[in-house]
């Protein structure tokens, strides 16, 4: 679970927008996760979503004694069989009773180019 209990945890979930996007309380992350707090208006649950999978390709792993950290993909299937694939970071905690704890997770969808002006555009 999350380290809320340790300290602020530097979470930066996939969907969010305007002021409520860094969630460093138990409250604003569970919000993101479930929706329903006034706080956070356009929360819709995104662990409501009716994910059905969930595969984790790490990057790369960094171990330095209680800590560690991953760089790499999450990729999500909903109920539809619609796949989302995110960019994940997170570092873990190993606490005093030997508990992993994420103290950072942030996530975001991959970047996509825009496409390229075209000469017909150009020329209309």
């Amino acid at each position: 679970g999350y380290g809320y209990q340790i300290a602020p945890v530097l979470f930066k979930p996939t969907l969010t927008t305007g002021d409520q996007v860094f969630r460093t309380t138990p409250e604003g992350a569970l919000s993101y996760f479930v929706g329903g707090n006034e706080k956070y208006p356009n929360d819709g649950g995104f662990a409501l979503k009716g994910w059905r999978k969930c595969e984790v390709d790490n990057a790369a792993i960094y171990i330095n004694g209680n800590t560690g950290t991953t760089v790499g993909n999450v990729i999500l299937t909903d109920k539809d069989g619609n796949v989302t694939k995110v960019d994940k970071t997170w570092t873990f905690l190993k606490d005093a009773d030997g508990t992993l704890r994420i103290m950072a997770h942030h996530s975001s969808l991959p970047y996509v180019p825009a496409a390229p002006v075209t000469e017909e555009e150009v020329l209309a």
